[in-house]
């Protein structure tokens, strides 16, 4: 398993079994997505070709039969009741010395689990492209009421998935934000997204082969509009609450504001985002694109095997997630041997790359950001389209979406809709996932009074 084969090293992460275990996980990634013949030979082929004896048998039938790829069966759809004691507990990221150094996880186990909605046809892109009977993963929490009205919404952010309880889950359960006594939670990962909906991995159906790098480009709004059409059409909600997220969920809150032509929307929580994406997010967005682009493999044809480049572009994004107080306060000038550049903060970065090729690819990775970088309502939060009630939520430290950028929200809604409020946090804009008290108190308080 990943998580043990990282602490093998006493000094470097990126161990040789370390790496064989993410190549074999990223292998199987492709395998339960369905992939061609071709792509899961050529995957196969590239492992055997790195591994020793039966090396690559062993440790195929070790992911197959461990938690990583492997469904949780906690979850009862539609009438699940969590207490507090359920949410899922925040692990500590593993460095050279697996010691002080560590850092927070923002996610607990990603998986694919939940139900699937389907649209059934074409389905038409904000970009002039389309997808056939494209599928939405969703999960749901708590009991839908008679009047089909006591909804939240929750929107997850860019590696998120349907699982609500699996990184928000200290919000999930009786007498929490996302109370499960009180309201039916619908949580649906994002379109484009490898956790269920349809993606890069998927197979085309005029094709018969996985849409690979010619997936067609899609908006924020139309991740949105698939996601109205499931809870008015499949779910048959009559109104929702609120709608709730961060970072690009909250991108897509605030989208769901400005196709709320029906008042179908009763209010809404955006956090760590602003109206639009702006050059600044844009360009660290395409560092990480480049960084995928520039791995041979990539420039090969091979998109789905930029192995190296997706480890880079995470450990990019690692970096803008949180502050140089908290990498100071973790890390400082440590070494984990007695090599020039055996950074403690370096042996981290590169963990953090290597664990995330098993759970992500690198296609579904350039894809999503460019995703986010269509996001622009400025024009419409200016023009008046969102009245109903807003609790906008920034985090101080955040040197990824600025502060600014959520003051600049609620000015364009308006006093009389909405309200700002900060999260105080050393973490970055990962404060939205790691500062769990303080989301919770906020969001509570709004929706009492909403």
């Amino acid at each position: 398993k990943p998580q043990e084969a990282s602490l093998t090293s006493s000094t470097r992460i990126h161990t040789t079994h370390t790496y064989y275990v993410s190549m074999a996980s990223a292998c199987m990634n492709t395998l339960l997505h369905h992939s061609s013949k071709k792509q899961i030979a050529a995957s196969l082929l590239r492992l055997r070709g790195h591994a020793k004896g039966n090396w690559t048998t062993r440790s195929l039938h070790t992911l197959m039969t461990s938690s990583t790829v492997t469904s949780t069966p906690s979850v009862n759809h539609h009438n699940t009741r969590l207490s507090s004691s359920n949410g899922a507990s925040v692990r500590q990221f593993a460095t050279a010395n697996a010691g002080d150094g560590g850092m927070n996880d923002e996610y607990g186990e990603m998986t694919a689990d939940g139900e699937s909605y389907v649209h059934e046809g074409e389905f038409q892109l904000a970009y002039g492209g389309k997808l056939m009977d494209p599928e939405l993963r969703y999960m749901t929490y708590g009991t839908l009421n008679e009047a089909r009205d006591n909804v939240l919404v929750v929107c997850h952010a860019l590696t998120g998935n349907a699982s609500l309880h699996s990184w928000w889950g200290s919000l999930l359960g009786d007498n929490l934000a996302f109370d499960t006594s009180k309201y039916f939670i619908v949580c649906a990962n994002i379109l484009g997204s490898c956790y269920g909906s349809t993606n890069p991995l998927s197979i085309n159906p005029e094709t018969s082969e996985i849409y690979g790098i010619d997936f067609p480009d899609i908006a924020v709004k139309d991740t949105v509009k698939i996601q109205l059409e499931m809870l008015k059409e499949h779910l048959n909600i009559r109104s929702v609450k609120c709608v709730i997220g961060g970072s690009f969920g909250g991108m897509q809150t605030l989208e769901y504001a400005v196709q709320n032509s029906d008042n179908f929307i009763r209010s809404i929580i955006p956090i760590g985002c602003g109206a639009q994406h702006t050059a600044w997010q844009i360009g660290i967005s395409e560092t990480q694109r480049q960084a995928i682009y520039a791995d041979p493999e990539w420039k090969a044809g091979n998109h789905m095997q930029a192995q190296t480049g997706l480890s880079v572009a995470r450990q990019i994004g690692m970096v803008s997630y949180r502050t140089a107080k908290g990498y100071q306060s973790k890390f400082g000038r440590r070494l984990s041997s007695d090599s020039i550049d055996s950074w403690e903060v370096r042996s981290y970065l590169e963990y953090q790359g290597v664990k995330f090729l098993s759970r992500f690819d690198p296609v579904t990775y350039v894809k999503l950001t460019q995703q986010m970088d269509s996001h622009d309502v400025r024009d419409k939060l200016e023009s008046g389209a969102v009245q109903i009630p807003t609790l906008v939520l920034g985090i101080d430290s955040d040197i990824l979406y600025p502060v600014h950028e959520q003051e600049e929200v609620q000015q364009l809604i308006g006093d009389d809709f909405s309200q700002l409020s900060i999260i105080k946090s050393e973490a970055g804009h990962d404060g939205f996932l790691l500062e769990q008290d303080q989301v919770n108190k906020y969001i509570t308080d709004f929706l009492t009074g909403v």
